[in-house]
C-alpha cells in the first residue's frame, strides 16, 4: 500500500526555477532527478550570476592594489567571509579561513594546530562513521609523530555510542575531532553535548560540518566547539571554496599552513613575520571568484531559511524511508528518520550498488554508488558499497516516487 504523500512549507517550485540544471533532460522526454547532493549540491543562478558579475566588472587581485577593481574585488571577497560569519555565528570574521574545500581546512588544522601542540603517546578521539577527510589527515600525523587513534563505536542502530564516548574521553585525548552529520548513515550527532564533556575533559573539538552547515542552522558559539570545516559546493555554491571556522585565540597562536604571498607581514632573506589571522592562512592568490559564490549561497541559504530547508528536509526523508521499506529485499542503513538529515544509503539483495546506480541513470535518476570516502564504516556495515539517495531543498515527494519506481525497474531487470 502506497504512503500518502505529504506536503512541505518549502515552495519547491519557486525554489527549482532558481537552478537551472534541474531542467535538463539527460534523455529525450526524461528529466533528471538529482539526488545526489550529499557529493555536491546543485547552483542557483544567484549564485552563478555573483560569479560571472565578478569576472565581468570587478577581475582583479585582492588586497595589495590600490586601484578601483583591486578595491572592489577585495571588498567582495571580504564581504563574503562576514556573511560566513554571521552565518555560523562566529565571533569575529577573522575566526573565518578560506581553504579550499572541507579536507583542506581538516589538513590544516592537523598540519598547523596539530604539529604544534601534539605530542609522542597523545592520542585523538575519532568516531567509526568518519569520512575520509576526517580520518586519513589524523593518520598521517599519528603516523609522523607516533600518536594514538581511538574511535568511538557506532550501534547497531547507526548512532554513536555515547556511553563508549564517555569512557574514551578518560583516555584523555587531545583532540575529538567527529563529522556533525554522516554523509552515509545520515545520522546528526549531539554536537553541543560532545563538546561540552570533551571539554570537561580537556580535549578540543573539531566538527566536520560538510554534510550539516548546508542543512541545518549550526550555530558554533551555541555548540562550543573550536574548530568546524565545510565546504561551499555542498551548499549551493561553487566547488573549489571551503571554510575553516576556528576560535581566535587559537588561530592566532598556530603557525601557518603554507607559505607565499599575502601571508607574511615582512620577509627578508633571513625569514619573515606571519600576517594576522585570517591572512596567515590564506597563502597565494586565493579562489577570489569561488569565495564570491560563496558569499552568494549563503545569502540564497539565508533568505529561504535554514530551518525551513531543514523542516523540509525531514518530511522528504521521512516519506523516502516510508517508501524504501515497501520495496522488497532492501536494505536502509542508519538511524531512524527522527534521527538522521536528508541521506537514505541502501543495499538491495542481489543487485550490486553500481548496476543499481547505473539503471536509475537510464531512468533520469542520479543516485551515488560505492563506499562515499567512508571504507572503514562500510566495512562495519559489513558490505562493499551502497547506493545512496541524497536530499536537499530543491527535491519534491514526486522525485522520490520515480526513485522508487526506479527501484522496481532494477528487481525487474535482475529478477530479484
Amino acid at each position: 500500500m502506497r504512503t500518502l504523500a505529504p506536503t512541505t512549507k518549502l515552495d519547491t517550485t519557486r525554489i527549482r526555477q532558481d537552478f537551472p540544471i534541474l531542467a535538463r533532460e539527460v534523455k529525450p522526454g526524461i528529466r533528471v532527478v538529482y539526488l545526489d547532493s550529499t557529493a555536491t549540491s546543485q547552483k542557483p543562478t544567484q549564485v552563478i550570476e555573483a560569479m560571472n558579475e565578478y569576472y565581468r566588472w570587478s577581475n582583479a587581485n585582492i588586497h595589495r592594489g590600490i586601484h578601483t577593481l583591486a578595491e572592489e574585488a577585495t571588498a567582495l571577497y571580504e564581504s563574503s567571509r562576514e556573511k560566513i560569519a554571521s552565518f555560523i555565528n562566529a565571533s569575529s570574521p577573522r575566526e573565518i579561513i578560506f581553504t579550499r574545500n572541507t579536507t583542506e581546512s581538516i589538513n590544516l588544522v592537523a598540519q598547523s594546530w596539530g604539529r604544534a601542540h601534539l605530542r609522542k603517546g597523545d592520542s585523538i578521539l575519532l568516531t567509526e562513521m568518519e569520512h575520509h577527510s576526517n580520518l586519513v589527515p589524523w593518520q598521517i600525523l599519528a603516523a609522523d609523530k607516533e600518536l594514538d587513534l581511538i574511535f568511538v563505536p557506532i550501534t547497531g542502530r547507526g548512532l554513536l555510542d555515547l556511553d563508549e564516548f564517555q569512557n574514551l574521553l578518560h583516555q584523555g585525548p587531545r583532540l575529538v575531532a567527529l563529522t556533525h552529520m554522516s554523509n552515509v548513515l545520515g545520522t546528526i550527532n549531539p554536537i553541543k553535548e560532545i563538546a561540552r564533556t570533551a571539554h570537561e575533559m580537556g580535549a578540543l573539538v573539531l566538527v566536520d560540518g560538510a554534510q550539516s552547515v548546508p542543512h541545518f542552522p549550526v550555530d558554533v558559539q551555541e555548540l562550543g566547539i573550536d574548530f568546524l570545516a565545510f565546504s561551499g559546493h555542498k551548499m549551493c555554491g561553487p566547488t573549489g571554496i571551503g571554510v575553516l571556522y576556528g576560535k581566535k585565540t587559537l588561530l592566532e597562536e598556530m603557525p601557518p599552513f603554507l607559505g607565499g604571498g599575502d601571508m607574511i607581514k615582512r620577509v627578508t632573506l633571513e625569514g619573515f613575520s606571519a600576517n594576522e589571522i585570517p591572512h596567515k592562512f590564506e597563502a597565494g592568490t586565493p579562489a577570489i571568484a569561488e569565495a564570491i559564490g560563496l558569499g552568494a549561497a549563503v545569502d540564497y541559504l539565508s533568505e529561504i531559511n535554514l530551518a525551513a530547508i531543514a523542516e523540509h528536509e525531514r518530511v522528504v526523508i521521512s516519506y523516502a524511508l516510508e517508501r524504501l521499506a515497501e520495496v522488497p529485499g532492501i536494505t536502509v542503513y542508519g538511524p531512524d528518520a527522527p534521527f538522521k538529515g536528508g541521506v537514505a544509503s541502501f543495499t538491495l539483495n542481489g543487485v550490486h550498488a553500481h548496476d543499481v546506480a547505473q539503471i536509475l541513470d537510464a531512468q533520469g535518476i542520479a543516485v551515488r554508488a560505492g563506499h562515499h570516502c567512508a571504507m572503514p564504516l562500510h566495512e562495519k556495515l559489513k558490505v562493499t558499497a551502497t547506493s545512496r539517495a541524497s536530499f536537499y531543498l530543491y527535491n519534491t515527494i514526486e522525485e522520490i516516487d520515480r526513485l522508487i519506481d526506479g527501484l522496481y525497474k532494477v528487481k525487474e531487470l535482475f529478477r530479484v
